[in-house]
């Protein structure tokens, strides 16, 4: 087994249950990390025996782009993607942060992360 990490992909979304989260939008960041069987790849170096990373950061950046009330929501919706899309994967945890985030005080980001296995 082996693991995949994204770190910090940073998306411009517009999720919030506030109206103007929705029309303003705010900056994100997502980390992804994914458990599969990487032995085949490693042996072949075969692109098509490994989960691709690039697959990954779309599946990342088209769901962040579906505007959600909630973060739990977008990431659960990443998640399902994952595991629709990329049957090589057992385990996957996503934390979804809002940069700056509308609460009256300053406070660099807040963040949610679930996790999930096949």
């Amino acid at each position: 087994m082996g693991i995949i990490k994204l770190n910090n992909i940073r998306v411009y979304a517009h999720h919030g249950c506030l109206t103007e989260e929705g029309k303003i939008g705010s900056d994100y960041r997502v980390d992804l990390k994914v458990k599969a069987d990487l032995a085949p790849s490693a042996l072949s170096d075969e692109l098509s025996d490994t989960v691709d990373y690039v697959h990954l950061n779309k599946i990342v950046k088209e769901e962040m782009a579906i505007r959600s009330k909630l973060l739990e929501h977008v990431a659960q919706r990443i998640l399902d993607r994952i595991f629709t899309d990329l049957k090589q994967v057992t385990k996957a945890e996503v934390s979804v942060a809002k940069v700056n985030p509308p609460l009256g005080g300053d406070v660099a980001s807040v963040s949610i992360t679930l996790k999930a296995k096949r």
